[in-house]
């Protein structure tokens, strides 16, 4: 008869195991190292050994539960990977039945038996998602082996990964994540599909958010997957907690707004406009009548004499001149040998001030300060005051360029950019927001989702700004734009820029209202002057708006 005299727990090579000492009859006594079950079939003995590694898990005793298998060290690092990817909260777990494998199994034998357990696991488990964390309850079933060691009625469990969770190996781990909500449909500001308005740059908009809304729509979900080793998701391993719950996803796009610009923009065809809030940056329509093509976004021409504002803000704010300065604009003015003509040669004498030149667009009133403006001074006032020349998020998730005015440009190159020819590109939300800053006296970034975040600039000194306002309201008053309906609270800038091998000019137009809270910009490809063309889509979006 074999008595079991003494049992005691102490830690072997670092790992926590039961020493038994076992006595019979007559012979010597030996310790043995490892579990003893007392079951009375083999079954019950590896349903006890798995109770006893359950426990320790369960209880975060991690060395202790790694000790219980045959290979400690590789255990106790899966355990720890366990804890850490799953950010692991509490976790039980229980055997739920034992089935005896056969002798063909290898190194199955009746003096060593192995016995396959299944097991049932409840870990709670949470992921972090934006500044919130999410977390769950994940139960599941597995398996594992136990199996009593030869010459010893000790037992152990013989080590693989996917003891603690299927499907896992040696070379992959579990981790919680987050599951973004999905955006149902993309609206308008009073809940209008933004597909309905048949609008290129809305569609694009709407599938963009669509595919990637922000990540504080709706309710984020909770998964648990299998990763690779340096965090790429194993196929169709994920397994849902909690499932997201997606949304409707709302934009400033107004219904009003929209439905004026696309009656503006339906005039001529390759037209574009946008229209911005000055006080707080909502784009309130983009429009289009250019095909499959968003324009209003993506259009990278030369601003034409809308560029002027910049250009004025920088020579008044430097203190070169001010707009009652007398500034002469030559028909023809030459730097570096190349010559720069006025439109139809139109000049104005020493004694004009420099509202009266900006208002009727003289150019050469202009180009004759690029000293002035050379290493990247203009540059430099179109990102300080206007925002530009660096990238906007307007909510796409992807900040993108919209205005680019080479801070490289010197001699006559920069003499055409004081003008808003040469190598500035912009598009119509870029002008728009020109108009949007002069009207507020201060940048405020163009958005599409209300409260998105927005770069920021330097107002406008208030002086420049008053006079800025005072130059645009002579354009309606006594310049390009006079006599074409603008009420008496609009101010404007008309521009057409000229493009090497194209029929026509670019034909630009840009406006604000202060008495609605709004600015506008429209772009006419290929047409001819910003009076004739973008003008009048201007005038129809304001008197319809």
């Amino acid at each position: 008869m074999t008595l079991v005299t003494a049992v005691a727990a102490v830690v072997v090579v670092g790992v926590a195991a039961t020493i038994v000492t076992v006595i019979a009859p007559g012979k010597k006594s030996h310790p043995v190292v490892g579990f003893v079950p007392t079951g009375t079939t083999p079954e019950q003995d590896g349903e006890q050994i798995t109770t006893a590694f359950l426990s320790a898990w369960g209880a975060g005793n991690l060395g202790l539960a790694a000790g219980y298998t045959d290979s400690p060290r590789a255990a106790e690092t899966a355990l720890a990977a366990y804890r850490q990817g799953l950010h692991l909260g509490t976790l039980s777990g229980s055997p739920t039945g034992a089935t005896a494998l056969t002798e063909s199994t290898p190194t199955a034998t009746v003096s060593t038996p192995r016995v396959k357990v299944a097991i049932a696991v409840t870990a709670q488990v949470a992921a972090p998602a934006g500044t919130a964390t999410i977390s769950g309850t994940w139960s599941y079933h597995s398996s594992l082996v136990a199996y009593q060691k030869p010459d010893s009625p000790a037992w152990s469990i013989a080590w693989a990964p996917d003891d603690l969770a299927p499907n896992l190996t040696a070379t992959t781990h579990l981790a919680a994540v987050p599951m973004a909500p999905k955006a149902t449909s993309i609206l308008d500001s009073t809940g209008n599909n933004l597909t309905s308005y048949q609008d290129a740059g809305l569609n694009t908009i709407a599938g963009v958010l669509k595919a990637s809304p922000p990540k504080d729509l709706g309710q984020p979900g909770l998964a648990v997957e299998i990763q690779s080793a340096d965090g790429t998701p194993v196929k169709d391993s994920q397994a849902t907690i909690s499932a997201p719950v997606d949304a409707t996803l709302a934009t400033t796009i107004s219904a009003k707004a929209e439905q004026a610009a696309r009656s503006a923009v339906a005039e001529h065809p390759q037209s574009s406009l946008v229209a911005i809030q000055p006080s707080t940056g909502q784009i309130l329509a983009i429009a289009n009548n250019a095909g499959y093509n968003d324009f209003a976004l993506t259009a990278a021409v030369a601003p034409g004499s809308t560029g002027k504002i910049i250009t004025a803000a920088a020579l008044i704010s430097q203190g070169v001149l001010t707009a009652s300065t007398p500034v002469a604009c030559p028909a023809v003015y030459t730097v570096q040998g190349i010559s720069y003509h006025n439109d139809k040669n139109e000049s104005e004498p020493a004694s004009t001030p420099l509202s009266y030149d900006f208002a009727q667009s003289c150019n050469n009133a202009f180009s004759q300060w690029w000293q002035n403006e050379s290493d990247g001074r203009l540059a430099a006032v179109a990102k300080e005051y206007f925002g530009l020349n660096q990238p906007w998020d307007i909510g796409l998730g992807k900040p993108g360029t919209y205005y680019n005015q080479p801070a490289s440009a010197s001699g006559s190159e920069l003499a055409q950019n004081m003008f808003g020819q040469g190598h500035i590109t912009a598009s119509p939300l870029a002008m728009a927001s020109v108009a949007a800053t002069v009207a507020a006296g201060t940048f405020e970034q163009p958005i599409l989702l209300p409260g998105a975040a927005q770069t920021t600039a330097t107002p406008l000194p208030a002086g420049v700004d008053s006079q800025l306002k005072t130059m645009m309201r002579d354009v309606v008053t006594e310049g390009t734009a006079a006599g074409l309906g603008f009420g008496p609270t609009v101010y404007a800038k008309t521009g057409t820029a000229d493009v090497d091998n194209q029929g026509q000019p670019n034909s630009w137009f840009v406006a604000f209202d202060p008495a609605q809270d709004i600015a506008v910009a429209c772009l006419v490809l290929n047409a001819g002057y910003g009076a004739q063309f973008a003008a009048p889509e201007v005038q129809h979006f304001l008197s319809s708006y």
